[in-house]
């Protein structure tokens, strides 16, 4: 190589469930660069899915959750480890009756945007919060 690092590419996800004026969020397992910080539930996407099936799948994995994926409402791109991220926060609506079961968080909340501010947060997901709070004020 000519002293420049090659950048990987690659889409990830977050799905942003919204109920009774409250989002679900889930706090990472400790450890790890993200462990103990909350985030929107999603993941990387994988050779062969649409981002929509990405995020699905993430939720059934992580939570035992099905999903009905609706409309990306921001995108946003980050760096991490040499890998250029192009995340996509889709709004995500909850296939009744459900039950959850962690799998890669130790807790979930079901929270405010004014109890989501006071969290830490992945740093990737905090565009995402960020837009909540302005939509909130709307």
């Amino acid at each position: 190589m000519s002293g420049q690092e090659h950048t990987l590419e690659r889409i990830t996800t977050a799905g942003v469930l919204f109920e009774a004026g409250r989002y679900f969020i889930a706090k990472r397992k400790v450890g790890g660069a993200v462990g103990g910080l909350w985030e929107f539930p999603g993941g990387k996407h994988r050779w062969g899915e649409t981002p929509q099936e990405s995020l699905a799948r993430e939720f059934s994995e992580e939570f035992g959750m099905v999903i009905k994926v609706g409309s990306c409402f921001l995108e946003h791109e980050f760096h991490h480890k040499h890998t250029l991220f192009h995340l996509q926060a889709y709004w995500v609506e909850a296939q009744q009756p459900f039950t959850l079961t962690l799998h890669e968080h130790d807790e979930s909340r079901w929270v405010t945007v004014e109890e989501m501010m006071e969290l830490p947060f992945v740093p990737s997901d905090i565009a995402i919060r960020e837009k909540l709070e302005e939509l909130s004020l709307a």
